[in-house]
């Protein structure tokens, strides 16, 4: 990823407009981080991403929510990605969703590709992108997974109407907003 990265050569300000022109958020985002909240849940966006991307995409949205992802530099003579730690996917996400289990909560742990692996391994509860990577490699170990296509299947499965979910109260989910 970093020799990607670096064949990047372009100005700041070119650089930000190009990532923010291809952040995607999930319409249904910031009406599940809603629900969430109002349920006494926190939320966090865990990503191998780059943050400079997905902070401003989460503030077009209006969603406001803690961001653990890789940052860049934005060398014109080519970019230089800052990973958050030295595990093969630049950031360790399961090492992320232990600490809030250690912590006591728990987690639900939302995802859709190779880097969300093991941090679906490490969580109580995993909703997995239908048709992606991360679904495929849950359901081939055995996993129990709930597969979903926008944040509103969450939502619903997870905060139905009669104010009752099928996990317990308090809990933390942790996960990509999307991409």
């Amino acid at each position: 990823m970093q020799r990607e990265a670096g064949a990047l050569r372009l100005a700041p300000a070119d650089a930000l407009a190009f990532l923010e022109s291809h952040a995607r958020l999930d319409p249904t985002f910031p009406s599940f981080v809603r629900a969430a909240r109002a349920h006494g849940a926190s939320v966090c966006v865990v990503s191998a991403g780059i943050r400079q991307a997905i902070e401003p995409a989460l503030a077009r949205a209006g969603v406001d929510v803690p961001v653990y992802a890789n940052d860049v530099d934005f060398d014109p003579t080519g970019w230089r990605l800052r990973f958050i730690d030295d595990s093969v996917q630049g950031h360790d996400k399961a090492a992320r969703v232990r600490a809030v289990r250690a912590a006591g909560e728990y987690t639900i742990y939302v995802g859709d590709g190779i880097s969300d692996f093991e941090g679906a391994l490490a969580a109580d509860e995993v909703f997995a992108k239908k048709n992606r990577a991360l679904e495929r490699f849950a359901r081939g170990r055995g996993l129990r997974v709930r597969s979903f296509a926008t944040f509103d299947e969450i939502e619903r499965a997870l905060f139905p109407a009669t104010g009752s979910s099928g996990s317990p109260p308090g809990r933390a989910t942790a996960g990509p907003a999307g991409r």
